[in-house]
This record gives C-alpha cells, structure tokens and sequence, in this order.
C-alpha cells in the first residue's frame, strides 16, 4: 500500500506551482493581446473609430485575437482586459458584431448585460434585435421572453419591422397571447405600426387558429386612419372567413378588396372558389377561374384542384376531368394532391379503368404516387365490387413499389373483406397490422366486430371489442354501438345496457349510433316505455336523434300499442324538423292493417305515393294479408 501512495504523491509534486501557471495564463493573454510587430507588416490591422477590425471584401469582422480570449475564457475580466488593450471601443455596432460571432450563447448574454450596465452605453433596438434572434436560433424561450421585456421598458425606440420581427418570432414559439401583448404595448407608446405589422399579428393568429381574433384586428386597423388593408391583409381575412364559414363574409371582402383597387391574389381566388363551390353556387366559382385569365393571373396547381374536387362534389366528373386535361395543355404539373383527387373522382364514379389508368399515368409526369393514392385505388376497388384478390395485389404493389401502408390502408382492406364476408381474411390484416406496430384501428375492429356480430359469432366479437379496450384504454362511441346492437340481437340485453353505462363511466360520450342500438334492443325485447324514455333522455342529453331513431319507436309502439300511440308520433314526425320517410310510412301502413283499419291505409297510401314513396312489399303482402282474413271472417258469420 505504501508504495502506491508514495507514487500518488509523486506523481502530484511533478506539476507546476500554481503561481507558476498564472504567470504562464497571463503570458497567454498578451501573447493573444500584442498587436503585430512590423515584420508582420503585412497582416497590420486598420484602426476605425478606435477599434480594430480586420480586412474582409464583404464585411468588416472583430479581430480573432478577442474571439480567441471569449472563446477560451468566456466572458469576465480577461475578455474585459482584451477590450482596453484591443482598443475595442463599446458601442452598438461592437455589440452587435460581437453577437454574431461563433461563441457560446451564455457568453453573448453575459456580455450582452455587461454592456447594458457601462456608462454612456445604452441598448438600442438593433442589439436587443440581435440578441432576441440569437436566443431565437438557440430556443433558450424563457431568456427570449425577458430579453422583448426588457426592450419594451427600455426607452430605446421601436420601429414597425421590429416589432413585426418580434411578433413572428413570439407567434413561431407559440407564445400568442405574449406576442398580442407586446404588439399593444409598443403600438400604444412606441411606434405606429403599419400594413405589415399587422399582417404579422393576424398571419400569427390564423396559424394558431385564432380566426375570431383575425376579424377584430383587421376593424382595428381600418379604424386608425393611417393604416389601410393590404392584399396579405385581405388573404389572410378572407381564408379565416372561408375557415369559420363565413362565407358571406368572406364573399363581401372579397369584392371590398376589388373596389379599394387591390388585385386578388391567386390564393384569394382559389379560397372563394372553395367557398361558392361549397354553397352550390357552381357557375359563379367557374366565373372566378375566367376572370382570373382575364386578370392574367394564372391558376395555380391549388386553383386546379380546388376546382376539380368541387366539380367532383356535385357530380360534374366528366367537366372535372376535362379540366384535368386542360391543365396539362397550360402546361400547369400537376401534384400528388391533384392527382389523388382526380383518381378518387373516377373511382367514385364506377370509372375504375380510368382512375388505374391515371395511377399509371402518373409516373409520367413524374409524380410519385403516396400512401393516399394507393389507398384511393384500394378502396375505389372494394366500391366497385372488384374481385378481392385485386385489392391483395394492390396491397402487394404499394409495398413492392417501396410505399409503406397505412393504418387507414389496412382499415380500407378489412372493411373491404369483411363486407366480402372475407372474415378471415380481414383477421389475418389485423394480426399484420398488429405486428407492424400500429395503434389498434377503432375503424378496423369496428367492422370485423359487425361481420361477427351478423354471423352470430358473438363470443369472438366481444371477445376482440376486449382486445381493443384492453389496448386502447376505452373504445371510440362506434364499436360501442356495435356491440350493443349484436349484444340486444342475440337478446344479451342485460349486457347491451351495461355496456352503454360503461360509456357514459369512461367519458366516452354515446352518439346516436349508441342510443339507437340500445332502443332497437330494447324494443325487440318489448321494452317499449324503456326505449321511449331513452329517446327523451337522448334529447336532453344533447344528442339529436336521427330519422332512424323516430323510426325505432315508431316500429316499437306499430308493435305493441297499437295504432293510437304510433299514429300520434307519426302525426308530430310530420309538424317536426325530422320528416317521416319510407320506412315510416310503411312501419304505419303494417299497423293500420293489422288493426284492419283499411280506410285510413288506404289514404296513407295516396299520401305516399303524393310524396314520393314506395310501399314496400312486405307491407303490401301483410295488407293484403290482413284484408284476406277480414273476408274470411266475414264469410263465416255470414
């Protein structure tokens, strides 16, 4: 042991005395102070305004003598020493240069804040803006914050860029309600702010959503007489209108822009073109593309498939794929989205062989098609009852072509098998899925649960609605409404309702979808008064019960209380906002006729047939049924 504490003790008196080692430090430092002697002639640094600066065709930089001494003794009395001997004198333009060096962010704070506390030497907006950008790069938020603060107390005056430039930085780290602050404090005692100014507040509330907000600002600024709306300003309103659908709005400011001499912008355009498709008003929106050509402002690929999805929408497939082909004549590339767009319209349209044709086209225009493509093609397949062996292959394809699947494509797969009554198929995509690491798919177990559920199946079913609580902590307000609706079939009606209540316990708010499995259970169950008062306590829960709903009841009192308390229903179904339909109709025809009230289903029949609809054959076959056995009796006593 002794020798080895010995060595230790050595080793220790081999370093120099610590005394020794300052001297060596501070012949460091003035080695790194002394200026060139004149053999280095050459390399002498020019003086301006008592500092040094060397030579540089772009700019002027700090010597790297002084970057040398921050960079190895950060800031302190070194760095202070370098400035006297440097003869770097403290101003502005030093601070500045000094922020933007490659040192570390501490260092530049420290000397930031040293600076702020010399004698004739305050901060203007030029060195809080290039410290607040630094700390910006660095996302040190907490010391960016108390830097704007500073600056909006100091007396150092403000100019609208600046505060643009704060705005966008505070609105970029979502920090909105402190960026709102600082803009209403400077634009009080400040500055004036100006068109951009406020289009940087209100481009920052449209990014965080804050649509209301936008509207507010935009009367505020038309109302201080020196600063008017621009085209950024009218864009910016007219997409948070068109967002909170507003469309009247959006449509008045639009031909407000126009009067006050601004020219739309392409995005203005495609945003109202948006807006008139959605209200139906499809020639005014084919209007917008015509001035648009007129205004020599051309449609841009986002025009295009505004126009294409809106013309899709009502029906017009084969005019949007006429504009398709007149986009490629302009010479206008179309995009991913585009083309995803156009494939989902001929899908839609049983134009298969078109929309493959177009997948294939796509390469030639050398747009790569997305994991949204391939699903379009997937699910086009699956409505255009397609052998399901092709959606396999197309499956096959995407992952050979090197595009990864979904869990919305293995979704549209297992919807697809399942409806195919490919259960098995649709199980072993789940099994995949599961294996590739997604999140269980509510969509997916939803439909695998209703095919078990229609093939009787109900262990498995609820035995996978398990797997899928157990996964996902709860399950969506669907796949509840699933399993009740099997669960009250099969008469398990006991289980039907604990399963809502489960609902109600976990948060998860039951739907329509919830409410009207359970009422058709309890009605199969001839728990008429239950099913009723569910109805009622759906209502004052908020959920606003559908036409199926009505017709659930409806059927449940043609049932079992005959005509009296379904026709009452029936009569305020046609007074109400939910109108009776087919399926009404022929649920109170069925109930007339059991009663062998043949008049008054006779005048049903005629006010169908007045409003359109059919009779059904069931329904038909039971009065005829009904009549029948009338006769009969008749006969009897006769």
């Amino acid at each position: 042991m002794l020798p080895r504490f010995i060595a230790s003790r050595r080793n220790i008196s081999t370093w120099p005395p610590f005394s020794q080692r300052l001297k060596q430090t501070e012949n460091e430092i003035v080695q790194m102070f002394r200026l060139p002697d004149s053999q280095e002639g050459n390399h002498s640094l020019p003086m301006k305004g008592g500092r040094v600066w060397r030579k540089d065709p772009i700019a002027r930089i700090l010597d790297e003598r002084f970057i040398r001494i921050l960079k190895i003794f950060k800031w302190g009395p070194d760095a202070e020493k370098a400035l006297e001997v440097l003869k770097l004198r403290l101003d502005t333009r030093l601070v500045r240069e000094v922020l933007k060096i490659d040192v570390e962010v501490n260092v530049k704070i420290q000397f930031f804040k040293w600076a702020g506390k010399r004698k004739n030497f305050e901060h203007d907006s030029t060195t809080y803006m290039a410290l607040i950008r630094c700390l910006d790069e660095n996302r040190l938020f907490g010391e960016l914050w108390r830097t704007i603060q500073d600056m909006v107390k100091s007396p150092c005056a403000f100019g609208p860029s600046e505060l643009s430039e704060i705005v966008k930085i505070l609105g970029r780290v979502k920090m909105v309600n402190k960026a709102l602050s600082v803009f209403y404090q400077v634009k009080g005692r400040k500055c004036r702010p100006t068109s951009s100014t406020y289009n940087s507040v209100i481009l920052m509330l449209m990014q965080e959503g804050h649509h209301e907000k936008v509207h507010e600002l935009y009367n505020e600024m038309c109302n201080e007489g020196y600063c008017f709306p621009d085209t950024v300003t009218y864009s910016a309103l007219v997409s948070a209108f068109a967002k909170l659908n507003r469309n009247d709005s959006a449509i008045r400011l639009f031909d407000e822009m126009k009067e006050n001499g601004l020219q739309p912008t392409e995005k203005i355009y495609t945003t109202l073109m948006g807006i008139y498709f959605k209200l139906g008003r499809v020639e005014e929106a084919l209007k917008l593309v015509q001035e648009m050509r007129m205004m020599r402002c051309s449609p841009t690929v986002y025009t295009y498939t505004e126009l294409i999805r809106g013309l899709g929408k009502t029906g017009r497939v084969e005019d949007a794929y006429v504009i398709y082909k007149n986009m490629l004549k302009d010479g206008c590339k179309p995009d991913v989205v585009l083309m995803n767009n156009v494939i989902n319209i001929l899908g839609r349209s049983d134009r298969l062989k078109d929309a493959i044709a177009l997948f294939d086209e796509m390469k030639l225009l050398n747009c790569t098609p997305n994991v949204v493509t391939y699903n379009t093609i997937i699910k086009s397949l699956f409505e255009a009852k397609a052998p399901p062996s092709e959606a396999s292959s197309w499956l096959e394809k995407m992952k050979k072509d090197g595009v990864v699947p979904s869990s919305f494509t293995y979704s549209i797969l297992i919807d697809g098998f399942c409806k195919t009554n490919r259960v098995e198929k649709a199980l072993l995509l789940l099994e995949e899925m599961d294996e590739k690491g997604f999140a269980p798919c509510p969509a997916a177990y939803c439909s695998l649960i209703n095919s078990l559920g229609k093939a009787k199946r109900y262990e498995a079913a609820n035995e996978l609605f398990q797997e899928l609580k157990e996964n996902c902590g709860s399950s969506s307000a669907r796949v509840y409404a699933v399993m009740i609706k099997h669960f009250g079939k099969c008469g398990r009606l006991k289980e039907a309702i604990s399963l809502f209540n489960e609902m109600e316990k976990l948060g998860c708010t039951p739907d329509v979808y919830a409410y009207n499995a359970l009422m058709t259970g309890m009605v199969r169950a001839d728990m008429i008064d239950e099913a009723f008062s569910l109805f009622r306590t759906m209502e004052e829960n908020g959920c606003t019960p559908d036409i199926n709903s009505h017709n659930i009841i409806l059927n449940g009192l043609a049932r079992t209380g005959g005509p009296k308390r379904a026709m009452e229903m029936f009569t305020k179904m046609k007074s109400s906002i939910i109108k009776p339909d087919a399926v009404s109709y022929n649920t109170i025809l069925g109930c007339l006729s059991r009663a062998g009230l043949f008049e008054e289903a006779a005048k049903l029949m005629k006010e169908m047939s007045s409003k359109g609809f059919q009779y059904d054959l069931i329904t038909y076959s039971s009065i005829l049924e009904a009549v029948g056995k009338v006769d009969e009796e008749r006969n009897m006593l006769e």
